[in-house]
């Protein structure tokens, strides 16, 4: 009978997970989480920036190649290409415009959000949404069209953000606040964008560079501060940045200008604010002796680590549920178990997660005093997909730049490295699985098992974290490899012989993950109906 009733909670897991995705708000308020780590703040030299895709955004992966076009070509601009099922679809899909198009566009990797190009150009994004009476529909560009566009056309940050704020200007913004972290290999920027009222047609925005030997965060919320404008090295800006704050009421002209304050107004709890538990827990994780204060007003935008950051402590952080610490929201649900050889072990409640909901947590509390209030983890299941890039000055950009890639659940699922030269991906990955539940889409590979295991995290997170490692491992152990084979390809046969050496790897070790995870899955499926 227990096995029949696991079971049954098993397929409605897996319904509501489908459920979740389609009533998820295109714009969720509060998902998408990314951390930023200068140079010499990592462990190797990288530049590290990332991102956890936290709602019901594509999943379906795709690398357009680079092109040369004819003169007085143009380009299409649109809204709605982050929901459609596979790169063809253009259900749902608005044309918001046309602009010139360059004569050379590079290769990038096609995210939801566009992430990584081939000259080694690396985005995140987080929503920060703003003031509503900030944004224009009737502008042309949505953030993830100018993410496109700019990694088609730039090969620095800062060409980049000049570029992305010359496309503002002239043809307009339309999206809510929107923050991105982008990265080339010597340095990584903080941009954050609001539109600049519902009749006009431009925007406002400001930049704010990671110093190179600190860390940075953003998680749904607008944390840049005063803008040092004269320090051209740290600082860019529109031109109308102080104009419009003040043309607005935003900013009376006499108290310091906070650009947090002026344009965001605080967090989506009405609190004057310029971050969120996140933002403390990592900043905090990673200069614990700075002791920050959760109840600030603000935080500094960077921190200096304590120690080296290596792109590893970069997938820890976004695997992030509190555990062991005062936010932890199992802390209350904890049961002694008897191990064969007689020790006892104190867990989690098999049957609670770190990614129970507040009906679920409240539940297992029961009438117990001390049950631990809701927050909200760096890791979620209703992430669609996650990346650390990871950018290497000292490689060719085809091997120096890396995606670390995972589908669904970041804490959960496998990482696998999406190199700048790959050019094509297996095929399950050109199918979306957030409209519906279909195994020729790569994220059903990954949600299956942990949906399952989320039902009993206590008895079958062992089994999950120790795959999850064995091929966080692998990649690691096997980069110096990949990296020599490569440039002595690159050398000995060509760009074409070392491109395809990198698209068998990825491609072989996307199938392990996805032979693994179904492998799990099947087994969590065994034991919850045969009890073995």
């Amino acid at each position: 009978m227990k096995a029949i009733h696991l079971t049954l909670l098993i397929g409605l897991s897996l319904v509501g997970s489908l459920a979740h995705a389609q009533l998820a708000h295109p714009r969720d308020p509060l998902s998408c989480t990314s951390i930023m780590v200068g140079r010499k703040a990592s462990a190797d030299g990288s530049v590290i920036t990332s991102h956890t895709c936290d709602s019901w955004y594509r999943t379906w992966v795709n690398v357009p190649e680079a092109r040369d076009y004819e003169r007085d070509t143009i380009t299409t601009i649109y809204d709605g290409l982050m929901h459609t099922e596979f790169p063809a679809d253009r259900t749902g899909v608005k044309v918001k415009g046309e602009i010139p198009q360059v004569r050379h566009t590079y290769a990038f990797l096609n995210t939801s959000y566009p992430c990584i190009n081939e000259k080694q150009l690396g985005m995140g994004e987080t929503t920060i949404t703003g003031r509503k009476e900030l944004q224009n529909p009737k502008g042309m560009f949505m953030i993830e069209e100018l993410q496109r566009i700019a990694l088609e056309r730039c090969t620095t940050a800062r060409e980049a953000i000049r570029l992305m704020g010359q496309l503002i200007k002239k043809y307009g913004y339309a999206d809510s606040g929107e923050c991105l972290t982008i990265a080339d290999p010597q340095e990584v920027w903080q941009f954050e964008v609001f539109g600049e009222g519902k009749e006009k047609i431009g925007g406002v925005w400001a930049a704010q560079r990671i110093p190179d030997d600190h860390v940075g965060i953003s998680a749904n919320i607008s944390r840049i501060s005063t803008l040092n404008l004269k320090d051209k090295d740290h600082f860019m800006a529109s031109d109308n940045v102080f104009d419009v704050a003040r043309k607005l009421g935003y900013w009376d002209g006499k108290e310091p200008f906070k650009f947090w304050k002026a344009y965001s107004g605080g967090n989506y709890f009405g609190e004057k604010r310029s971050f969120s538990v996140r933002e403390w827990f990592v900043l905090n994780a990673l200069a614990p002796s700075l002791h920050l204060d959760r109840e600030a007003e603000e935080l500094p935008f960077s921190v200096k680590p304590e120690k080296a950051v290596a792109v590893t402590d970069v997938m820890a952080l976004l695997r992030e549920t509190y555990e062991g610490t005062e936010l932890d929201i199992t802390r209350n649900l904890k049961v002694v178990v008897k191990q064969k050889d007689g020790q006892t072990d104190t867990i989690i409640s098999p049957k609670a997660n770190p990614w129970m909901r507040p009906d679920e947590q409240k539940m297992l509390n029961g009438i117990r005093e001390g049950a631990v209030k809701n927050v909200r983890n760096i890791s979620v299941p209703q992430c669609a997909y996650s990346t650390v890039i990871q950018l290497r000055s000292w490689l060719p950009d085809g091997v120096g730049g890396v995606v670390w890639f995972s589908m669904d659940n970041p804490g959960q699922s496998p990482r696998v490295p999406i190199f700048c030269g790959v050019t094509k991906l297996p095929a399950l990955y050109g199918v979306c699985g957030n409209h519906r539940y279909r195994k020729d889409a790569a994220l059903w590979h990954y949600r299956e098992a942990n949906k399952i295991a989320a039902l009993r995290w206590g008895s079958w997170r062992k089994e999950m974290q120790a795959n999850l490692l064995h091929f966080e491992r692998k990649g690691q152990e096997e980069l110096p490899m990949v990296e020599a084979r490569y440039q002595a390809l690159l050398k000995a046969e060509g760009e074409e012989a070392a491109r395809n050496y990198l698209n068998g790897y990825t491609k072989d070790f996307i199938g392990a993950t996805i032979l693994t995870w179904d492998e799990m899955a099947a087994d969590f499926w065994n034991t919850a109906r045969f009890g073995f």
